[in-house]
């Protein structure tokens, strides 16, 4: 017998103010992640959403399950050891641009490549907007903000290529107005086993309005949205007339009237190598332009959580379950025995 019961959306709703910007899309995203969540018979008690310091980590307080609301650019730190402890519990950690690729940008890393069985959130909105408009690492280069008057010089992060790069075994990325395909990849992510990365393109109205616009206007969207499909043809374009090749040098864009269908890149999200979709990750450097949307990566290895359970166990059963309190209180220094 189980007390998992179907939820509705307003179950994981709370009785705080969502204090947020009028017309901030992280009012998008919240909706999105609490039907996600209603639609799974996962008890309440069962998730934890941990968070840094930013707009996006504001969330914690707005989702009804266990939240912690941390420390600059620490949420992944934290939920590592959440995750740890407690393998059976579904990790949720939301992070943006600065809090999670700036000050927090080492412990990021570091969780996808042990692979920590963790569902990481990425809003990323090009901008700081809680400290009101300074640029962030993934500012484009030129863009003129508070801190940057002349342009930032700086060269952005690509969060999808940073995520592949320390090989999470899960990576994808969504706009925040699409509720439908944001539930569509959490779902994906939430079903994979590991590390897992979605990035957010979420527009700061405010900040940093419309930056998203190639990708969300309705004159230039089916321009430039490359749906990545597993084990579909890489095509796009409003008559399906562009499509992606993939070699050695890397993505690039064709014609399909000019290479052939047969002669399209082929998504195979479940590749244990990262080449090909790191190489689709580079063909946009931003939302400017033909841009992949969906899912890069989704292979299964052995989560960091359980990898520690097993070898906590194998050192019990040869050496017992052992006494903290007494080496606590034990000499200075003691042996440690292989």
């Amino acid at each position: 017998m189980t007390d998992t019961k179907r939820y509705e959306r307003s179950d994981f709703q709370t009785d705080q103010e969502v204090r947020w910007c009028p017309g901030c899309g992280d009012y998008t995203i919240l909706a999105s992640v609490q039907s996600f969540l209603a639609s799974l018979d996962i008890d309440r008690e069962k998730h934890v959403f941990v968070s840094g310091i930013g707009c996006s980590s504001r969330f914690p307080y707005y989702v009804n399950t266990y939240g912690m609301h941390t420390v600059h650019g620490r949420a992944p730190a934290i939920a590592t050891g959440v995750a740890a402890a407690n393998p059976d519990l579904t990790v949720w950690v939301i992070t943006g641009d600065g809090d999670g690729l700036s000050i927090g940008g080492n412990h990021l890393i570091h969780a996808l490549r042990r692979n920590v069985n963790l569902n990481i959130i990425l809003f990323n909105n090009q901008i700081y907007g809680l400290t009101k408009g300074q640029y962030s690492p993934t500012s484009e280069v030129g863009k003129m903000t508070k801190t940057s008057p002349m342009g930032s010089i700086d060269r952005p992060f690509n969060p999808v290529s940073l995520a592949l790069g320390a090989e999470a075994t899960f990576v994808a990325r969504t706009i925040d107005m699409d509720r439908n395909h944001t539930i569509a990849m959490l779902d994906a992510m939430h079903n994979n086993v590991g590390a897992g990365f979605l990035e957010i393109y979420q527009n700061c109205n405010v900040f940093n309005d419309k930056a998203f616009l190639d990708l969300t206007d309705k004159s230039t969207r089916d321009q430039n949205r490359i749906w990545l499909e597993d084990g579909q043809p890489v095509i796009f374009g409003e008559d399906d007339e562009y499509g992606v090749q993939v070699d050695a040098d890397g993505a690039r864009i064709v014609e399909v009237a000019d290479v052939g269908h047969d002669n399209i890149h082929v998504h195979d999200a479940s590749a244990p190598n990262p080449s090909a979709a790191f190489a689709l990750s580079r063909i946009s450097q931003g939302p400017y332009g033909p841009t992949p949307l969906g899912v890069f990566r989704d292979v299964e290895t052995s989560d960091y959580g359980h990898d520690l359970e097993r070898q906590v166990a194998a050192a019990q059963e040869t050496k017992g379950p052992g006494d903290l309190a007494k080496l606590v209180r034990s000499r200075g220094t003691w042996t440690v025995e292989a």
